[in-house]
């Protein structure tokens, strides 16, 4: 995936013209119009020429040489007020934000970093989609846009400067790490989701999205330990959470007859399924590959790139690592997410073969 190069924080000194309004006229476009990087630079002004204090919008453009409070400045406004930067503690007035301030006049090596990567949080449509795609590569731009637009609702027509701020933006706060010809979205999202947060993105991801109890979620994984205990403390628990009853093969399906028949029947029914690619186990790739025959929606998750065949790298794949305390009720919410994710959007989830 071609990444586009950083945004010139020096181009906000000459800002395009936009609606008077914000972003009002943007087609509905929520999220900042600026980087996170240019959208420091009204705060930096007011704390550098006015000490910090409030102030008019109109004392503020003065001291970025704007003549007035007019169009391209409001917007620059919009974009700090969403990352967090400013705030308004009167009618008519700006101020820098304590976050502004972390990140400008840092105290300690860490602040600059957390404080970039706190305003990411902050920013509408950018946190939407940076929670989306964290632990995994980021997709090439066919399915970026299917899944902004479709999904996160940002305009089709300015999908390509979305990817600009979104891409420049997580790159200034250290949220992308090359892979390969891969970008992984860093999940630097510490300690357990809140049950409020994990909430809403469930709900969100799951409108409009047709999902009941009597649908199953095949999971494909070893059985040996380690890896055979996600099934009850992981799997299953994410599955439920999204919807679906959750079937593995040898737990629920394994009887009499012939298991290949069973397994068969278990992956045919399957709504969707899981797949832990973990240590390459023939098992799990044969099933797989009964699936991709059989054109089905597959989440799949592993804990390093390596594990992961080539031909596979184009369908979206959770990377986790056991060395976080939290790995597990992280990877529980995003086999949550992608699941219905992949119900919604099958294109991102199924295998294209070189005809395909």
């Amino acid at each position: 995936m071609a990444v586009p190069k950083k945004s010139d924080a020096r181009k906000a000194k000459t800002p395009q013209k936009k609606s008077a309004s914000d972003d009002d006229g943007s087609g509905n476009a929520r999220y900042p119009r600026h980087s996170v990087e240019a959208a420091l630079r009204i705060p930096r002004a007011i704390l550098e020429q006015n000490a910090g204090n409030a102030c008019s919008q109109k004392e503020a453009a003065n001291f970025l040489g704007f003549k007035e409070d007019h169009g391209p400045f409001r917007l620059e406004v919009s974009s700090a007020l969403k990352f967090g930067f400013l705030q308004r503690p009167s009618p008519g007035k700006i101020e820098p934000s304590a976050l502004a301030k972390q990140i400008i006049r840092p105290h300690n090596p860490a602040d600059e970093l957390d404080g970039y990567r706190q305003s990411i949080l902050l920013a509408p449509q950018i946190s939407d989609v940076y929670k989306h795609y964290r632990g995994e590569n980021l997709p090439d731009d066919q399915f970026l846009r299917n899944s902004v637009v479709d999904t996160y609702k940002v305009p089709a027509a300015k999908f390509e400067e979305f990817k600009g701020i979104f891409v420049s933006s997580l790159e200034k706060a250290q949220l992308l790490v090359k892979h390969g010809d891969k970008y992984r979205v860093v999940d630097f999202l510490s300690g357990e989701p809140s049950t409020q947060d994990r909430s809403d993105r469930i709900k969100q991801l799951g409108k409009g999205v047709p999902v009941s109890a009597s649908d199953s979620c095949f999971v494909m994984q070893p059985f040996s330990p380690p890896l055979g205990g996600y099934y009850e403390s992981i799997y299953k628990p994410a599955i439920e959470k999204a919807g679906l009853t959750a079937v593995r093969a040898d737990a629920d399906i394994f009887g009499t007859g012939k298991i290949i028949d069973q397994v068969w029947h278990g992956i045919n029914a399957a709504k969707v399924l899981v797949a832990e690619l973990t240590s390459r186990n023939p098992n799990v790739f044969y099933e797989l590959g009964l699936a991709h025959a059989l054109r089905k929606p597959v989440v799949l998750v592993s804990s390093n790139e390596e594990d992961v065949p080539f031909d596979l790298q184009h369908i979206r794949v959770i990377y986790y690592t056991v060395t976080d305390p939290f790995w597990g009720s992280k990877l529980i919410e995003k086999v949550a997410e992608n699941i219905l994710s992949a119900i919604r959007s099958p294109e991102e989830a199924i295998f294209k073969g070189p005809s395909a």
